[in-house]
């Protein structure tokens, strides 16, 4: 694992509004205690080139380290609140993207 950031980037269809509400409400101080900030959030991507992925909402957020988002992504409190998310969601896929290493 390196310093440089990474970066999280969710895609689903939310099938439960409320049930992934309680996620939202949730979400936001878990991500900032692993020291992550949230990019943005699209529902109407646009699709280029390639194999047309399955639609839905895209998330994108980063942390400072891939050890963080990994802490993130292994705390009790989230795996708690996930399950919303997994109640109120179709979930495409949720990847880890490693950031680049600081410039000297």
């Amino acid at each position: 694992m390196s310093d440089a950031p990474a970066y999280v980037v969710a895609n689903f269809t939310i099938n439960d509004k409320d049930e992934y509400r309680k996620y939202e409400k949730g979400f936001f101080p878990i991500l900032k205690k692993h020291g992550g900030t949230f990019f943005t959030y699209d529902d109407n991507t646009q699709h280029l080139e390639g194999a047309e992925p399955r639609t839905g909402r895209m998330v994108i957020f980063q942390f400072p380290s891939e050890a963080a988002a990994q802490q993130w992504y292994d705390d009790p409190e989230y795996q708690a609140l996930s399950e919303y998310r997994r109640a109120g969601t179709n979930l495409v896929s949720l990847t880890l993207v490693h950031g680049l290493p600081p410039r000297d």
